[in-house]
């Protein structure tokens, strides 16, 4: 996995009540610093998220940026991202690396102690904990997990020598809390947003991320 603090989620819902149109999102992302980015689209038709995966690929390629698609491993396939981030309830990881093969990213999204200890023999690349903090930007049926399930989370995912990701509610004014608390990376949906200029956006996140590192 791309050892980037910031994984830009670029939400096609969330883009769409912004004003943005999805691609222009992402190449705002990657003109502002962003070299993570996964894509977001719940509720797109099949043929259309696959033509806006590929694009979105073609796109990153240029800034030598790593693409994941959020829940369908058959896009991440045939589009040529570099990988899959999944949920609790979509394809088990054993099956995600049976169509991705075993060189592609997977992602895993965690909430609960006990999804962190069942992902311990699981192929993946990356743990993901959330939502930190309240959000409304993503539904998770979980409430908040706070910072001292991402300091158990970071314990547990070093263990294994994984990186971490936290997501929900991750704000500029919160991300280095985040890092503080032992995530490798923090995933940003709607704060990318605030302004209308996620590409001053994103290179602040980068910059406040870059501080909390050190």
């Amino acid at each position: 996995m791309t050892s980037s603090p910031l994984c830009a989620i670029v939400d096609a819902d969330a883009s769409a009540r912004a004003g943005w149109q999805l691609l222009d999102l992402a190449r705002a992302c990657l003109d502002g610093g962003a070299r993570f980015l996964q894509l977001r689209a719940k509720s797109m038709p099949g043929a259309d998220l696959l033509e806006a995966s590929t694009r979105l690929v073609a796109l990153a390629r240029r800034f030598d940026a790593t693409v994941v698609i959020n829940d369908r491993a058959d896009i991440a396939a045939l589009s040529g991202a570099d990988g899959v981030h999944v949920g609790q309830e979509d394809l088990a990881p054993d099956d995600v690396r049976r169509v991705v093969g075993d060189r592609a990213i997977v992602g895993l999204s965690t909430h609960t102690i006990h999804q962190l200890d069942a992902a311990a023999t699981a192929p993946v690349s990356y743990l993901a904990i959330g939502p930190v903090f309240g959000t409304s930007t993503k539904d998770t049926g979980y409430d908040a997990v706070g910072l001292e399930m991402v300091r158990e989370a970071s314990r547990r995912a070093a263990a294994r020598g994984l990186p971490l990701v936290a997501i929900g509610g991750i704000t500029l004014g919160r991300a280095a809390s985040v890092i503080e608390a032992g995530a490798s990376s923090v995933a940003v949906i709607g704060d990318l947003l605030v302004g209308d200029d996620p590409r001053k956006r994103t290179r602040e996140f980068l910059a406040r991320l870059g501080r909390a590192h050190v």
